[in-house]
């Protein structure tokens, strides 16, 4: 399917709707489904409603808010309790589902209460490559997708927030911090603050894609593979760092970033 005809077809759905709650995380593709339907419906018809949680960067957060405001929506935070689900915390294959599951229901009590016909959500097409459980909560809450809907990939959302003038455009994927850990690893929140300081380190040292993988006294890094070099040539200063952080072992993992490799251990 050509571009422009994606991009009729998602201004057809986000239309149809009549009105919606975005699930905004504040990375590229919420952003972009934000703005799509600030341009599609009245303000008064959209909310915007963005999870506060342990496994989420706080900074994050605060860029949500700011982008909200640059489009006068209706913004609300919520803390999610995910901590508070031992199924979560035991971290299995499935624990994305118990998640989004809580999150969802979450979002469908607030879109009834302000009368708002459908939840949407930001994945996008490309997000079927990769094992994605938390799907199924999706499909049980009756959550509609509509960049997934209009076929629309993620390099095309690049593309497109690009075009429209979104600083979002080229922000890097920010998933779950809990997708660092190993499955069967528990999830605590010093563990994921401890990660998200790791990564905060690489961060600052404007490394573009960062993922601190973690294995308890050990951790693996990875950056984009153009950017290995130099991190090799930053190796003392970032082993120094981490090793305050709790790591005892710091890996460089050779393959590069690349979405999902946690999920490469599984038999799907």
């Amino acid at each position: 399917m050509q571009l422009k005809n994606k991009i009729s077809r998602l201004k057809k759905i986000i239309l149809e709707s009549g009105s919606c709650l975005v699930a905004f995380s504040g990375g590229t593709d919420s952003a972009f489904l934000l703005k799509s339907a600030s341009l599609g419906l009245p303000k008064s018809k959209i909310m915007a409603v963005t999870a506060n949680s342990a496994t989420y960067p706080k900074e994050e957060l605060l860029s949500a808010r700011r982008f909200c405001r640059r489009l006068g929506l209706r913004h609300k935070i919520i803390n999610t309790r995910e901590l508070n689900n031992e199924k979560f915390c035991a971290n299995p294959p499935q624990r994305c589902y118990f998640c989004k599951r809580e999150l969802f229901t979450r979002l469908k009590k607030i879109a009834q209460k302000n009368k708002l016909n459908f939840v949407f959500d930001a994945s996008n097409i490309s997000d079927k490559s990769d094992f994605r459980p938390g799907e199924r909560a999706k499909k049980e809450l009756r959550v509609r997708s509509p960049l997934q809907e209009a076929g629309l990939t993620k390099a095309e959302i690049r593309i497109l927030s690009r075009k429209s003038g979104l600083n979002t455009w080229d922000k890097p994927s920010q998933a779950c911090l809990a997708s660092r850990i190993p499955y069967g690893v528990r999830i605590s929140k010093p563990v994921l603050e401890r990660v998200n300081q790791a990564e905060g380190v690489l961060r600052r040292l404007n490394f573009s894609q960062v993922r601190v993988r973690h294995y308890n006294g050990l951790c693996r890094i990875e950056v984009p593979k153009k950017e290995i070099i130099r991190l090799i040539h930053k190796r003392q200063s970032i082993v120094d760092k981490f090793k305050k952080l709790g790591y005892n072992y710091i890996a460089l993992d050779l393959a590069g970033y690349r979405t999902g490799s946690l999920n490469e251990v599984i038999k799907r």
